[in-house]
């Protein structure tokens, strides 16, 4: 068993359990690719979902609510409405990256498939969500 996987929250692992949701398999394989992406993440529950923190701030929400056939992580700068910057805090020109503002955005998966093809350039937009917004 790697590192990353021990960090997975086991108040997460019973909410997620207690939900039954119809994409536990995604939900869980993106839970597990988040925290590899980046080992100074924590995770823990916000909206009745899991949610990670670097350094002690909100950072990624995963909204599993309602249970639908898709799972969408939200990149944003914590619950507190701050001055938008100019221009997108992450220049990565993702098709997978829908900008609600220029400093929150959401990757929405589908399938199992859409996490694994996407697992690299996910991982590339987790770490530089972190870096900008530490």
């Amino acid at each position: 068993m790697s590192e990353q996987i021990i960090n997975l929250n086991i108040e997460v692992t019973a909410l997620l359990e207690a939900l039954n949701h119809p994409f536990r398999n995604e939900i869980e394989q993106l839970r597990i690719c988040i925290l590899e992406a980046n080992n100074r993440l924590e995770e823990n529950i916000k909206w009745n979902g899991p949610n990670y923190c670097f350094n002690n701030e909100d950072r990624i929400t995963m909204r599993v609510q309602p249970p639908t056939k898709q799972v969408q992580l939200i990149f944003h700068r914590g619950a507190k409405k701050q001055t938008q910057p100019e221009d997108k805090l992450i220049s990565k020109k993702s098709k997978m990256l829908v900008w609600k503002e220029n400093d929150r955005a959401i990757v929405t998966f589908k399938s199992l498939q859409d996490i694994e093809s996407g697992k690299t350039d996910l991982t590339e937009i987790i770490n530089e969500w972190i870096e900008v917004t530490k």
